[in-house]
């Protein structure tokens, strides 16, 4: 009758591994978990006695402990974590556009859309929110937090 103890114990670490692991927070697989540990102890006390049910119960709450201290560590969550680092920046052909510089509207403006100016081609915006249309003549009035700001020639 021991695999049966065994057996409840394995299922109440896979379920409080699944719990902690997998699908954080209070949970069907941690409440199976509990369930599955707090059986085992149950199990013990009825059929195998009240020296081997304490024993499994000392166990049980050292298996718990031990799963809890591993899980709060900062090198377990370590593993864990996304480390790449984005390099990539956007719109930084603005630094090459300045104020006063004429160029056309290469798509519409709606109020945002795209600008050449010279070899430039960058991302802008109406002046004042109109809608400029493809082809439009238009010139750099100001750059506000890396946003090129143009009104229309015409």
């Amino acid at each position: 009758m021991w695999w049966i103890t065994v057996s409840l114990i394995l299922a109440g670490i896979l379920f409080m591994l699944i719990e902690m692991l997998l699908v954080p927070g209070i949970g069907i697989a941690g409440l199976f978990g509990l369930a599955a540990l707090g059986a085992s102890c149950w199990y013990s006390f009825t059929y195998l006695g009240t020296s081997v049910g304490w024993w499994i119960t000392v166990i049980d709450i050292v298996i718990l402990v031990i799963m809890l201290a591993i899980i709060l560590r900062a090198k377990t969550w370590k593993r864990f974590e996304l480390n790449t680092e984005v390099k990539s920046q956007v719109n930084t052909e603005v630094e090459k556009v300045s104020p006063g510089e004429k160029g056309i509207a290469k798509t519409r403006l709606a109020p945002i859309g795209t600008g050449k100016f010279d070899n430039v081609t960058c991302e802008v915006k109406s002046y004042n929110n109109a809608m400029i249309d493809a082809g439009t003549p238009v010139e750099v009035v100001e750059i506000v937090d890396n946003q090129v700001i143009v009104k229309p020639l015409i």
